[in-house]
């Protein structure tokens, strides 16, 4: 992560908490109606858990190499503010590349077409497999501004029928299939352990290792297959990272659901693996509209922006 250059970056600007943020019952409405100005209707932590002005997290962000959003998925707020995060890296940086874990690695083509203008939005949408519930207005308006400003967007992520032929045991049938499929997903050479992993079989509902799956408990020979599975997705996440920063683009920005970045996830670990001393800045959108950062977020990401609660179930 990139800790070890955020002071440099407070220490250009002036902390401005009054003005990045709202008040309770504003962030509340937000999370049904997105403001106009999504900046300030956010508040945002730094790594030592204070206060800081959107212009510190655009200024950390701009010297990075690779910026990694953490979303919570379908959050209108979270969304507009990682959209709102783009348009400012897209006007400082003109060398950036956005990345969506959304977008599988065969999808790549229909992005083409429709950023280099050969087909419309609609056909594109058609192409890709998109419709509003895959595809929000956050992630829409992110790849409108990548196209009126020319600049790539990499289609990030393993298809998913590749995905689901992980197995317990490794990737042996993924392993043997021919080059051309190989293409489309990246196999680890190592497993991350440690607290993700742990996090990981804690979320699904066992600790997976060694428990008889009594209970209700998933049996810990599918937990390690759905492991594997969140794998192939970091591992192939991450080798399209490095692949971007191969082509000259910097910085990278890849949106993610959080838990493949928080408390430096398997997507961070594997980018970092694989380039070593590469920069790398997280941000982490977290539902709350709590007016300082909770103890259990302490290390989630370099930022931790808080985006107000979700919306009302309907």
């Amino acid at each position: 992560m990139i800790k070890q250059f955020v002071s440099v970056v407070l220490g250009l600007a002036v902390v401005l908490p009054g003005l990045t943020g709202c008040n309770m019952a504003s962030k509340r409405r937000a999370a049904e109606i997105v403001p106009e100005q999504p900046r300030e209707a956010v508040t945002v932590f730094g790594p030592q858990g204070e206060r800081v002005a959107w212009g510190v997290l655009l200024e950390t962000a701009r010297q990075a190499d690779v910026v990694v959003i953490g979303e919570t998925h379908g959050h209108p707020l979270g969304l507009a503010a990682a959209a709102s995060l783009w348009d400012d890296l897209l006007a400082a940086e003109p060398g950036s590349a956005l990345l969506l874990e959304f977008f599988e690695r065969d999808q790549q083509v229909a992005l083409d077409d429709y950023l280099s203008g050969i087909t419309d939005e609609d056909a594109f949408r058609e192409a890709a497999g998109r419709s509003e519930g895959n595809y929000p207005a956050g992630h829409a308006r992110m790849v409108g501004a990548a196209k009126a400003a020319g600049r790539p967007v990499y289609a990030a992520n393993a298809p998913r029928r590749y995905v689901r032929k992980t197995s317990a045991a490794g990737y042996e049938t993924l392993e043997a299939l021919g080059e051309e499929q190989r293409r489309l997903f990246v196999v680890p050479d190592a497993l991350v352990e440690g607290k993700y992993r742990d996090d990981f079989f804690e979320l699904m509902g066992g600790s997976g290792h060694g428990e008889s799956g009594e209970g209700g408990a998933m049996p810990p020979e599918m937990l390690e297959k759905i492991y594997r599975s969140q794998q192939l997705w970091d591992s192939t996440m991450a080798d399209s990272v490095v692949r971007a920063l191969g082509a000259g683009h910097r910085p990278v920005a890849l949106v993610v659901g959080r838990f493949h970045s928080d408390f430096d996830g398997g997507t961070v670990q594997f980018i970092e693996r694989r380039r070593p001393g590469v920069r790398v800045c997280t941000i982490s959108m977290v539902e709350s509209d709590a007016p300082a950062l909770d103890g259990e977020d302490t290390g989630r990401a370099d930022f931790v922006v808080h985006i107000g609660p979700g919306p009302e179930p309907h």
